[in-house]
């Protein structure tokens, strides 16, 4: 098989110590539909906490050690314990709680290459953590099984990724109609009007949210929030700083005002406190 690149890399946390990350781009049959593919273990035991902002990222999560503690728009408590399991989309920020003894591989899906992949309405992931039995069954055990069982990172990438291969291979494609309103949200950046969306496409605005929801996992309004949110805060963390009522107006906020709101949703923190990237 032909695989994306990967490389490997060490890296250091303020707490715990290092961890061990390999990464790889997909192959090109899966450009659109993976974003990437991960191999995650942590070195050295101790708590350490991480916070994700809203994106469009529908990740699956194959684990081989300790599970994370993860809390949607919270910080999680003692029954949030997730080791295997997909996620969809959450808009808001996502808290992760690690205690040094975690190791997974991570595949990470295009809303509309997670649809085609797990093959469920979207929206019975949205907003949750799923266990990787009730999302892929039998072929999910299997594989966690031959992964770990392998103990090399690149020949786990291998075998996740021709899993995925396979599996979209034989799988539905996403709706013409809604394959086409989803890119014309993120190529506007979220600024697109859902309602000449739905005109353009003959669906009234109910309709076309239906069938968002169904698969991409939520409404075309909440994705919109999300792209707009991703490109201004992509654009405040590589510019330095911000006129925020610049960026605001740039990126189709009514307001600065509505900006901050928007990103104290989405990534917990208001827009000044963002880490550079």
């Amino acid at each position: 098989m032909a695989s994306g690149q990967a490389s490997k890399i060490a890296v250091e946390c303020a707490t715990p110590a290092p961890m061990e990350i390999v990464r790889r781009r997909p192959s090109p049959q899966l450009i659109g539909l993976v974003t990437e593919f991960i191999g995650y273990r942590e070195l050295v035991a101790g708590h350490s906490r991480q916070t994700e902002a809203a994106s469009l990222t529908v990740p699956l999560v194959i684990s081989f050690g300790e599970a994370f503690a993860i809390g949607l728009s919270r910080a999680p408590g003692d029954n949030d314990r997730f080791a295997s399991f997909a996620a969809g989309l959450h808009p808001g920020p996502v808290v992760i709680d690690s205690y040094g003894r975690s190791s997974c591989i991570q595949v990470n899906f295009t809303p509309l290459g997670a649809r085609r992949f797990f093959a469920m309405p979207m929206h019975e992931l949205a907003s949750r953590m799923v266990e990787l039995d009730d999302v892929l069954g039998h072929a999910g055990r299997a594989l966690r099984e031959r992964l770990g069982a392998e103990s090399d990172w690149h020949r786990r990438l291998d075998l996740a990724e021709s899993f995925v291969i396979r599996r979209l291979a034989a799988a539905t494609p996403t709706s013409a109609e809604v394959h086409g309103a989803f890119q014309a949200i993120v190529v506007s950046g979220g600024r697109a009007r859902i309602s000449a969306l739905a005109r353009d496409i003959g669906w009234s605005r109910k309709h076309l949210a239906h069938r968002f929801a169904e698969q991409v996992g939520l409404g075309p309004k909440a994705v919109a929030r999300i792209v707009r949110f991703t490109r201004a805060d992509s654009l405040s963390r590589r510019l330095g700083p911000t006129d925020w009522a610049d960026l605001a107006a740039e990126c189709g906020y009514a307001d600065q005002a509505h900006l901050v709101r928007e990103f104290r949703e989405m990534s917990g923190t208001p827009p000044a406190l963002r880490s550079p990237s």
